[in-house]
């Protein structure tokens, strides 16, 4: 598969760059629109590991975001072939791979889990069980992995894999897709020498399966800089200075510098990438005056460039334009199987939240048990009912906002991993959360089951079946809908932070507008309304009635 790129140009106006545009505004440059690519043109070709470069602030990552279609704000002008035929982003995201610099995994799965859930969701509907596996363990093999096989991902920096495990990882959940083409951002950043050495050989390997393969890259050392085929050099301004081979031990690339006049000789044993750098900077652009990227378009270089671009994007005589069936590998029952199972596996390798909500269940359960005891029995008076009504209150907003705050952090995690799924096409949102939901319900029953338990017996209601059970389906559904709500409010805001913070002022009215602290009849007429909306009245109103 060949990606041509005849003229890609992108004027964003994303958050990313507002700060950068506002200072050229300043300046007196009077352009509404930045312009961070300006006339990139080139191709990348199966079996060819190229290094997309350039200083901070070229264009690099904003490049690689335009041709795997991560970039969704701004403008993009021209064309970006496949094999001849323009790029459809729906099909693309099925034939493509996407490193992020950030490894990006749900920290309570093992490595073989994480490589089995992508497999299962990206590899076409035909593909068995065993061929799968199969996939998985050459795979596993391919990035050095298997003797990690059973290691939990865990978070990073905190527990689990190394920075440079989890960088395989990152490209091992690429690659059990099976895909064509494969960008990496940065796979080598934050590694030490032999991190990025170990790294560098899995892309190597990766790249000899005869798959299209481009890596942003950073101040690469020598031995990783002569692992690429093929260099594509831009300078800040987003234009491409040079496109094409490095050569054996980057031969072609110095004596393409090297040739022209004034920029100075590279030392022996000095790092070409280092040297290629600080030849073409901007400071050196204006102490010379060469304009490197004047000097690229004038050269033999780059119309060799466009003759061959020219070729591959004319599709072979006889091939047809890539095409699905369905927008998804999977069925939409499948989907909701495999993110069930991931889930579930999450959950029960996860006893800070598990165990720690079942022992602060039984705890407070104690509590209120011996703080209201036998009050159930006691209905002599008003103040005795008021008492009964009390118990049933703070109970349930003790263990509501318990429930609430408990479960954020959990969601928090997985989101930032459901945006790298949804973004690789592996699943529609509907799946993922019809699974994350029922993963919870199990878990909320026992909760309530210890609870209801606990208390009925202790505060010593009724005991009758109908009586009992309607306490424990108020206490179900009351622990639920807290649950659900946490959750609700992590994805509705940007971050876990934001969402503590907007539910807890929730929290507050709900047990306002409760009908405890003031009953409905006293609660002014203009306000009366959110009593209907305060779920907290509707589970109190359902206590204290059965």
């Amino acid at each position: 598969t060949c990606i041509c790129l005849p003229d890609t140009e992108d004027g964003s106006n994303d958050e990313s760059t507002s700060n950068h545009a506002t200072e050229i505004k300043a300046q007196g440059v009077a352009e509404s629109r930045l312009e961070l690519l300006k006339g990139i043109s080139g191709s990348f070709r199966p079996g060819v590991l190229t290094a997309l470069m350039g200083v901070s602030g070229a264009g690099k990552t904003t490049l690689m975001d335009v041709l795997a279609g991560r970039k969704t704000s701004g403008y993009i002008e021209g064309n970006i072939t496949i094999s001849g035929y323009p790029k459809k982003q729906e099909t693309f995201a099925r034939v493509s791979g996407y490193c992020e610099q950030n490894d990006i995994h749900s920290p309570n799965v093992t490595v073989y889990e994480s490589l089995a859930f992508s497999s299962w969701l990206r590899l076409p509907a035909n593909v068995d069980s065993s061929t799968r596996k199969m996939f998985i363990d050459e795979v596993m093999e391919l990035v050095e992995l298997s003797p990690l096989r059973d290691a939990l991902v865990g978070l990073p920096g905190v527990s689990g894999l190394s920075t440079e495990q989890r960088k395989r990882l990152t490209i091992a959940v690429e690659l059990v897709a099976n895909p064509s083409i494969i960008f990496m951002d940065e796979p080598t950043s934050g590694l030490d020498a032999r991190a990025a050495a170990i790294v560098m050989r899995a892309i190597r390997n990766t790249v000899d399966t005869g798959r299209t393969v481009v890596c942003t890259i950073h101040q690469p050392s020598i031995d990783i800089f002569e692992s690429f085929d093929e260099l594509f050099l831009m300078k800040r301004g987003g234009e491409e200075i040079y496109v094409g081979p490095l050569g054996r031990h980057s031969c072609e690339l110095i004596r393409y510098f090297e040739a022209i006049e004034d920029v100075r000789k590279i030392k022996d044993g000095y790092n070409p990438s280092t040297w290629m750098l600080e030849v073409t900077s901007a400071t050196q652009e204006q102490m010379t005056g060469i304009n490197f990227s004047q000097v690229y378009k004038n050269s033999e270089l780059y119309r060799r460039n466009k003759n061959l671009i020219k070729e591959l994007s004319t599709p072979p005589e006889g091939s047809s334009d890539l095409s699905f069936p369905t927008q998804y590998s999977q069925t939409f029952l499948t989907q909701c199987f495999a993110c069930l199972w991931k889930q579930s596996l999450s959950y029960w390798r996860n006893p800070p939240y598990t165990a720690v909500k079942y022992f602060y269940t039984t705890v407070i359960a104690l509590l209120f048990g011996t703080m209201f005891w036998g009050i159930g029995k006691k209905r002599h008076n008003q103040q005795d009912l008021f008492n009964a009504m009390g118990s049933m209150y703070s109970s349930v907003l003790f263990m509501g906002v318990q429930n609430s705050a408990s479960v954020q952090p959990v969601v928090a995690v997985e989101r930032t991993v459901f945006y790298r799924e949804r973004a690789a096409h592996m699943y529609s949102p509907l799946p993922y959360a019809l699974g994350q939901v029922a993963i919870e319900l199990p878990y909320i029953f026992v909760q309530s089951l210890i609870y209801g338990v606990l208390v009925y017996a202790m505060i010593g209601f009724e005991w009758t079946a109908v009586k009992f059970f309607w306490y424990l389906f108020f206490m179900y559904f009351t622990l639920a809908y807290f649950t659900f709500y946490g959750m609700m409010s992590v994805g509705l805001t940007p971050n876990y932070n934001v969402a503590s913070v907007a539910s807890t002022a929730f929290y507050a009215l709900w047990n306002l507008f409760s009908g405890f602290i003031t009953p409905r009849t006293r609660i002014p007429i203009w306000w009366r309304w959110y009593y209907w909306l305060s779920p907290i009245a509707w589970t109190l109103n359902g206590l204290v009635t059965s």
